[in-house]
């Protein structure tokens, strides 16, 4: 995993005791107790991120359906950028073209 291999202390859903079909509120409430950042292409994060403030912290990945080898180059050019931005916001979306920064922690 990319963030693991840069010093990131990251989870992935498949290490999770229900794997990838592990709740979207147990996600968010490990995210929230644990302060770690969603990294997801489900929108439906956006919606209790903006109504309930949840998860803690949340990375959008709008791409569409890309290659996972189009996706890690995506995220390697663009770490540094994810990174520093999560310290002070609480919503990056990332696609094939650009980074946005969507909300500003309040």
């Amino acid at each position: 995993m990319l963030l693991q291999q840069s010093g990131h202390d990251a989870v992935h859903t498949l290490d999770l005791p229900l794997g990838n079909r592990t709740p979207d509120l147990v996600i968010n409430q490990m995210s929230i107790q644990e302060q770690r950042v969603v990294v997801t292409k489900d929108s439906d994060f956006v919606d209790t991120l903006l109504l309930r403030r949840e998860p803690w912290k949340l990375i959008l990945v709008s791409t569409g359906n890309i290659h996972n080898d189009h996706l890690m180059q995506l995220f390697r050019a663009n770490l540094h950028r994810l990174v520093d931005g999560l310290v002070d916001l609480d919503f990056i979306e990332i696609n094939s073209r650009e980074v946005i920064f969507r909300l500003y922690r309040l």
